[in-house]
């Protein structure tokens, strides 16, 4: 089975904060890997599963109880044919 990941940008800073949340995910969502890249300018929260969908609006609403901010990080889909090469 593949794993499915979706990506939110936040404004979580600190390691301390990461790992807080990464707790209250893996409490509450069964079968989430959570993990944070503080070093990306996005401060960037992946969640990794394998069944089913994410619950993107639960967990931004568990970001936001904490207060936190985070929103789903859109794919960028780049076609090949249009781009442009000097």
């Amino acid at each position: 089975m593949q794993n499915m990941v979706e990506i939110f940008k936040t404004n979580v800073e600190s390691n301390d904060q990461a790992h807080l949340l990464i707790e209250q995910i893996n409490r509450i969502f069964t079968g989430y890997q959570a993990s944070f890249d503080l070093e990306d300018c996005d401060r960037i929260l992946r969640i990794s599963f394998t069944e089913g969908m994410v619950q993107s609006e639960c967990l931004i609403r568990l970001l936001h109880d904490f207060g936190f901010y985070a929103e789903i990080l859109a794919d960028e889909i780049i076609n090949p044919e249009s781009m442009m090469y000097s």
